[in-house]
């Protein structure tokens, strides 16, 4: 499965690009705007085909997902730890990020996928992730009940391999975005990675 993540701020023709993104095997794309208000939220998620709304994973404004029938949502590190998504367990589809195996392990079966990163260098964060363990570390992976994602440096010449060292899906960011041709390296992604 290809997960997309969202840049922070609203980028050009992103709509167009994420409908295209769909049409082509996008399987979940995760909306990360933590910047922009409710409005703007609202006008954003309208720009995307409503067919593809059960596809779309909050990461904030978590009320919108009633008037759009968005069922997945986010939450990182900070707010698993303070219980924030107890509220959307219940007929929702819950997600985290981990930046260690053992935190990682330690997921309750709540969870459906949690993003490991930094996999590799940070393709949109310039030099975050230099230093990681993350490969040498999913030796030690023993969680049967949540997914994991692999995220962070991902881009068509490394995705194939990034899916036979253990993980369950991939998460793109920055090779989309930061791409002068963000369907193009989609594309890319997609057929290099074993369905």
């Amino acid at each position: 499965m290809i997960l997309v993540i969202t840049p922070e701020t609203i980028a050009p023709n992103e709509s167009e690009i994420i409908n295209q993104m769909f049409h082509d095997g996008l399987d979940l794309l995760h909306i990360r705007k933590p910047w922009i208000g409710q409005e703007e939220m609202n006008d954003f998620i309208s720009g995307i085909n409503e067919q593809f709304h059960r596809q779309l994973v909050l990461h904030n404004h978590y009320d919108l997902g009633t008037d759009y029938g968005i069922s997945r949502f986010h939450f990182r590190e900070e707010d698993r730890k303070e219980g924030k998504y107890k509220p959307f367990m219940n007929g929702g589809k819950i997600s985290t990020s981990v930046h260690e195996i053992t935190t990682y392990n330690a997921l309750g079966k709540e969870w459906e996928y949690a993003f490991i990163s930094p996999f590799f260098p940070s393709i949109s964060k310039k030099g975050y992730g230099i230093e990681s363990t993350v490969i040498e570390s999913l030796k030690e992976k023993n969680n049967p009940h949540v997914k994991l994602v692999a995220l962070g440096g991902i881009y068509s010449g490394n995705i194939q391999e990034v899916s036979e060292l253990g993980v369950d899906d991939v998460a793109l960011l920055g090779a989309i975005w930061e791409s002068d041709e963000p369907l193009n390296m989609f594309r890319k992604c997609r057929k290099n990675v074993p369905l």
